[in-house]
């Protein structure tokens, strides 16, 4: 297998550490619009051979053709922001190379009804064109972090291992990280934090489809385990709610982010403030206007989520809440996975959000390098078995676990 892994930003540098350390594949080219920060990730590799720097503009469609061409690339790995989703997807396509993301194409609210009906849902896009990635014998393995990805895992496994009839599946989301010296210092991408929180969450169930309800509803205590403890989660669109309805059936689907109140307080003023825009606006410049878009400029004034780990205190925990029914008695359970930040830094040098999100793609690299894992068309995590992604999972040093509720 030869990879092709556009982004070397946080996630993209925690992949080729721990991508490192397996003997998988036979070649990594590390692209970033920046050269020097894809040369960095590749000299923290300590001279292993398999892994070149490139540059490549990741919305340049041709060029990240051509770089797939030239190093005989079979794999795409985009760890870029959703904006650079399209771009690069059809960029694999057209090289004839697998491509696997960790987020989907972008959403937009209805027009007239945002709060209740869907306009452009998450991965849309991407499935639109489902038909002829199959046609092509070619795979689009999209969602595949850790949430989407790892959550959705999860989901498949409790739909063929843990369940006879599954009444709701709700993604919970929740950690006690704390940064040192910074009051607001989210620990992801908040370009991409606010365009998931801020957009129209989307439920879906049974009977009714997808539907969209106000940011920040519902709001509910879960407890997280290994010591996280209570959390308030509110609703927050994510692709799982797109994706676990198409392979799994499930009365209801859900997700939910325990986000904190001063966070939510926060983006919301920001959204009140016109700072979550995307659409350039014109500024006065020393020598002349310049358009910039406000949630660049937010990005920009915030500190690079990557650099936090010193500082960076806690835990983080993705996982996957089902409650249904077994041999016709109830049950509920919690699937999850936790990364202690000390740990991650100690181990990888990388702090633990972008650790837990670098972890799945890899692992589901290995799966499709051995076999384990094979399709073509527009796939999601739960249009794969479960038990050989966890169990790889397990193996590459970072278990998951269950708890019965």
């Amino acid at each position: 297998m030869r990879v092709l892994l556009v982004g070397a930003g946080g996630v993209g540098g925690a992949i080729t550490r721990i991508a490192a350390r397996r003997p998988f594949f036979e070649a990594m080219v590390v692209a970033d619009y920046a050269p020097d920060r894809a040369e960095a990730a590749v000299a923290a590799l300590g001279g292993d051979a398999r892994f070149t720097a490139e540059q490549v503009d990741a919305g340049d469609e041709a060029a990240v053709a051509r770089l797939l061409a030239w190093h005989r690339c079979d794999v795409l790995l985009n760890a870029t922001d959703p904006r650079f989703v399209m771009p690069l997807f059809r960029a694999a396509r057209a090289a004839g190379a697998t491509y696997l993301d960790m987020a989907m194409s972008l959403s937009r609210p209805h027009t007239e009804r945002p709060y209740e009906e869907c306009g452009v849902k998450l991965g849309d896009e991407q499935f639109a064109q489902a038909a002829d990635w199959e046609k092509e014998g070619l795979l689009a393995l999209v969602g595949m972090g850790v949430e989407p990805g790892l959550s959705d895992v999860f989901a498949r496994y409790a739909a063929d291992e843990l369940f006879d009839e599954i009444e709701e599946i709700g993604i919970r989301d929740g950690a006690n990280l704390t940064v040192d010296g910074y009051d607001f210092a989210p620990s992801f991408s908040i370009w991409t934090t606010i365009e998931e929180c801020l957009n129209p969450p989307v439920v879906h169930e049974a009977g009714k489809g997808w539907f969209t309800t106000e940011p920040f509803s519902e709001p509910e205590i879960f407890d997280f385990p290994e010591g996280i403890g209570p959390v308030e989660c509110v609703n927050v669109e994510h692709e799982e709610v797109l994706l676990v309805p198409r392979w799994i059936d499930a009365g209801r689907v859900t997700f939910k982010y325990g986000l904190g109140r001063e966070f939510v307080d926060t983006l919301k003023t920001l959204h009140l403030l016109g700072l979550d825009r995307t659409e350039p606006v014109t500024v006065a410049g020393p020598d002349g206007p310049v358009k910039v878009s406000p949630r660049d400029v937010v990005a920009a004034c915030l500190p690079d989520p990557a650099t936090l780990g010193e500082r960076m205190h806690g835990k983080t925990c993705a996982g996957t809440w089902v409650r249904g029914l077994k041999d016709g008695e109830p049950r509920e359970v919690y699937l999850y996975h936790v990364v202690d930040n000390q740990w991650s830094m100690a181990e990888y040098g990388s702090q633990a959000v972008v650790w837990q999100t670098a972890i799945n793609p890899v692992v589901a690299l290995e799966l499709l390098a051995t076999g384990a894992w094979s399709g073509a068309g527009v796939l999601g995590p739960e249009a794969f078995p479960a038990r050989p992604f966890l169990d790889l999972l397990t193996e590459y040093g970072s278990p998951w676990g269950m708890r019965e509720q």
